[in-house]
């Protein structure tokens, strides 16, 4: 057995009371003879030093302890197991969970490449299951292309290659195999849930088709000979998570997600696990607004009665709201409660600047909210205890799941119809199915809606970016008639669906209510939203500001006035939006494509189920 070497580690850092109870571990791991023991000793150090290292704000020194403990540990496991091809008497498998990380992606190629890098990072960090002949032995990468363009699907193969030969094994799932499965298949009864393959457009199938084709090359990939667990992320986040140091914001490895994923699925009854997200908020642009504005017309008050030439005040510290969805004008809808304050602007500058070189920053990242930011509503990790956070849950954060591969039966529901919320519907599905066996968990990955190069995101389905015109109405037709089918399915499954028939009138009556009830909700906000915004021009334009006549700054306004002018073009009593939801012909439409699809969902689950049996790798 090897030496451990955490000790002289340990022996180094100043705080030697918050980790006393490490010491007497580490003797008894110098001193076992009993392999197992050592493993679970090396548990009990990593769970006393990631508390220690917890306490308060984060530790970086114990979390460079931390992570090198776990690689100690895998040294351990992989001086007393055998190598896949390898034998060795008196050694046992290395029989912990593999896992398959599918990533979905359209045509953002530098989102792929720092989510890749996040994934390759994390190996590195933790090394959990340890390198054979170079690869990562336990993680593989699936990348589902859904781009559109050429030159992204080349540079996505490009990452695959690059990351592959780093040893983070990356398998490249184009369309051309997509297509290839979907032959293999009965795709005309599967339409719902898969899309066609014979179609002239097969690029931006949306999120949820091109999840559930995905499903089917988990199904190919799958050895049945190991324990492996199928982990879906999205291409614009990272495995780490960001903290306050200090009232900054910080960004780390703190998480060893797969030393975690693999106890919890081996040590409780679940079958599939959400994570959350940290950073940007997971939800739509067309719902953020009204917070936003609220937001807005706090910083200019305050900074206009601030001396321009002072040195920048605005280093407060960053409020850390608990999961309170402060950033979602409808929070109440999910039950949290509606944020009644407002939240301070911090300033992101570091050097020494005063409130001008402030308002020109904080100016030119506001096209930045249409991409789905929150300037000043981003979400921060806070710690629990991982096995301690477990609770029933409610929502899969697609962006964030992980599932055992019998659940692949589990489709994305409804996907055809191409709205947003699909993971909430598809979580109220599965929590009156599985009950306790659905689980959260503190897990959460770090979301960047936009990529610093160009400020924006690389590609946003629904939105349109026209020189300074941004154009929601496409996404905010996703998000309402979304939020019409989780509503519609939350009133269904509390009667039994889809175990139980609900009759046809129902469905409708149901959905309609739905309807009723989301169009007074969203006309209510976007008043609220058009009085706000009309408080933030007058405040931006009273003469009596500094900035008013202030040459140097008429840029900076001007990125405000077209802030403005873009809530009022996506949210102004003539938007496309009000006008799609005022309309019957299109309300029937939708009416009758969501009744449609509830309606056949019985029979989706039985051609699903029959898919995957008859299924041929």
């Amino acid at each position: 057995m090897n030496d451990c070497k955490l000790k002289k580690l340990l022996d180094n850092y100043e705080n030697q009371d918050i980790i006393k109870p490490v010491f007497t571990l580490i003797k008894s791991i110098n001193d076992s003879t009993n392999n197992l023991n050592v493993e679970k000793l090396y548990q009990q150090c990593i769970t006393f030093i990631e508390q220690a290292m917890w306490q308060g704000e984060l530790d970086s020194k114990l979390l460079d302890i931390y992570q090198k403990l776990f690689k100690e540990f895998e040294n351990q496991i992989a001086y007393n197991t055998v190598l896949d091809n390898a034998e060795l008497d008196n050694a046992e498998l290395d029989n912990r969970h593999d896992f398959i990380i599918a990533i979905p992606v359209a045509d953002r190629p530098q989102h792929l490449k720092s989510c890749l890098d996040s994934i390759y990072t994390l190996c590195e960090t933790y090394n959990y299951g340890g390198r054979h002949n170079g690869k990562f032995r336990k993680i593989k990468v699936l990348i589902s292309d859904d781009s559109k363009h050429q030159s992204n699907k080349s540079k996505n193969i490009k990452l695959t290659e690059i990351y592959s030969n780093k040893g983070l094994e990356v398998i490249y799932f184009g369309q051309d195999e997509q297509k290839e499965i979907l032959h293999s298949i009965d795709y005309q009864c599967t339409q719902n849930i898969t899309g066609l393959a014979e179609t002239e457009i097969f690029y931006h199938k949306g999120a949820s088709i091109t999840r559930n084709i995905t499903y089917l090359k988990l199904k190919q990939l799958q050895n049945k000979n190991k324990a492996t667990l199928f982990y879906f992320i999205d291409s614009d986040q990272e495995f780490k998570i960001n903290t306050l140091i200090n009232g900054e914001n910080k960004e780390f490895y703190a998480i060893n997600y797969f030393y975690h994923l693999d106890r919890v699925f081996s040590q409780e009854d679940i079958s599939i696990l959400t994570g959350k997200v940290v950073g940007d908020p997971p939800v739509s642009p067309s719902v953020m607004a009204g917070t936003f504005l609220e937001d807005l017309i706090y910083f200019v008050n305050r900074i206009s009665r601030s001396n321009p030439d002072q040195q920048c005040k605005f280093h407060n510290d960053i409020k850390n709201q608990k999961d309170d969805a402060s950033y979602h004008d409808m929070a109440e809808l999910f039950g949290f409660k509606s944020s009644q304050e407002s939240h301070s602007y911090h300033c992101t500058l570091s050097n020494s600047h005063n409130h001008i070189d402030c308002f020109k920053n904080f100016a030119s990242k506001l096209k930045h909210f249409f991409d789905g930011e929150h300037p000043t509503r981003k979400s921060y990790f806070q710690y629990e205890n991982i096995y301690n956070s477990l609770i029933p849950a409610r929502t899969i954060y697609t962006g964030n799941y992980i599932f055992k591969p019998e659940c692949l039966k589990y489709f994305i529901p409804f996907a055809n119809l191409k709205l947003r919320m699909a993971g909430p519907v598809l979580g109220r599905i599965l929590k009156s199915e599985l009950g306790t066996q659905f689980v959260s968990a503190n897990l959460p990955m770090l979301h960047k809606r936009t990529v610093n190069t160009i400020g924006q995101s690389e590609f946003r389905p629904g939105v349109e970016h026209q020189d300074t015109s941004i154009d929601l109405s496409g996404e905010f037709t996703r998000q309402f008639f979304g939020d019409v089918m989780l509503f519609s399915m939350i009133e269904l499954t509390d009667q039994g669906y889809p175990a139980n028939d609900i009759s046809s009138t129902e469905i409708n009556e149901i959905i309609n209510r739905t309807i009723a009830s989301m169009k007074i909700r969203y006309i209510t906000k976007r008043d609220e939203i058009l009085l706000k915004n009309q408080k933030l021009l007058e405040l931006l334009e009273n003469p009596d500001n500094w900035w008013s006549n202030n040459s140097d700054l008429r840029s900076a306004k001007l990125d405000f006035l077209t802030f403005i002018d873009n809530i009022n073009f996506n949210f102004g009593i003539n938007a496309s939006i009000y006008k799609t939801i005022n309309s019957n012909t299109v309300i029937n439409k939708h009416q009758k494509l969501i009744a449609d699809a509830i309606k056949e969902y019985s029979e989706d689950i039985k051609t699903w189920q029959n898919t995957l049996t008859s299924y041929s790798i």
